[in-house]
């Protein structure tokens, strides 16, 4: 996300939104921007509110509370279909094969040529060559893909997912994922997207939203992410306070975190300075090796400590 991004560059802003169950306020006057073609995560702990933002995003939930505002001309009035989204559990007819619960779905939505419109979608959502299968006999990867491309029937300028790769093994995260920046890429859509895996939320998204309690803690964006959580070099040494001495003095480094023999040194310095000086100071090195930023120990302390 830019540092000011124009309004016309978003697609989505959330002003001062409220959410009120019972005695509880589970979203507290939040405020996001999501710029047109970002892929934009939203990261919390459990029960934080991201499944409640994102329901009141797609008019499942009043707002007790602020509005949520869209900002593309395609998405205002008789547009407003064109969000889409895939919130906890998706609905299927467990009984119907993958095309005719897609048919269906088109008959709702008014959607003309629904043979050609569902087997193109399932085509490239990897569905095509299931033929006559159940979807209650679908895997789990199977049944998630099965609800993107019905989430892609009328052709959404904006698609929230929630919590995607749950549950799914690594090829079929691989596969969501290859999916998501696809169509990021290819039709220009729009994300919202939540999950509990952060290393594959850093490896697709844009921009990051982090949530705690209900409130919007940070906003930020991939290129700003990266300067605040720093490279490091580890090194696992035999004497680590002569080492940390020999930092400090030769390269002038102070910026380090000790770990029993291992030490974490960041800054503009490469494995290869820091292996050259120790050895010439004698001093025995057992593994060296550059490290990237620490993202999962940034978000969780955002989060409000261990998740």
């Amino acid at each position: 996300m830019s540092d000011n991004p124009q309004e016309n560059d978003l697609i989505l802003k959330t002003n001062k939104l409220v959410k009120i169950y019972g005695k509880k306020k589970v979203i507290d006057e939040l405020s996001l921007s999501v710029e047109r073609g970002a892929i934009y995560a939203l990261i919390g702990k459990n029960g934080s509110g991201k499944t409640t933002i994102m329901r009141m995003i797609l008019g499942l939930a009043n707002p007790s509370g602020g509005n949520v505002e869209f900002l593309s001309d395609n998405l205002k009035g008789k547009n407003r279909f064109k969000v889409s989204g895939v919130i906890e559990n998706p609905a299927f007819y467990p009984n119907m094969n993958a095309l005719d619960n897609m048919k269906c779905q088109c008959y709702s939505l008014g959607v003309k040529n629904a043979t050609n419109v569902s087997n193109d979608l399932l085509s490239m959502l990897g569905l095509g060559n299931c033929g006559k299968k159940k979807v209650k006999n679908f895997s789990l990867g199977m049944k998630q893909r099965l609800a993107i491309a019905m989430a892609l029937i009328d052709n959404p300028e904006f698609l929230l997912l929630d919590e995607p790769i749950n549950g799914l093994d690594p090829q079929g995260i691989k596969e969501i994922r290859e999916l998501i920046l696809k169509l990021n890429s290819e039709r220009g859509v729009t994300f919202i997207i939540s999950s509990h895996i952060l290393g594959e939320l850093t490896k697709i998204s844009t921009d990051y939203g982090v949530i705690c309690n209900g409130k919007l803690v940070k906003e930020i964006s991939k290129e700003d992410l990266a300067k605040d959580v720093e490279p490091c070099v580890r090194v696992k040494v035999n004497d680590v306070s002569k080492a940390v001495e020999v930092i400090n003095t030769e390269l002038n480094i102070t910026n380090y975190k000790m770990d029993g023999s291992e030490i974490s040194v960041f800054g503009p310095v490469s494995s290869s300075q820091i292996n050259e000086v120790l050895v010439k100071n004698d001093l025995i090195i057992e593994s060296i090796s550059s490290q990237d930023g620490d993202y999962e120990d940034y978000f969780i302390k955002l989060m409000g400590g261990e998740s």
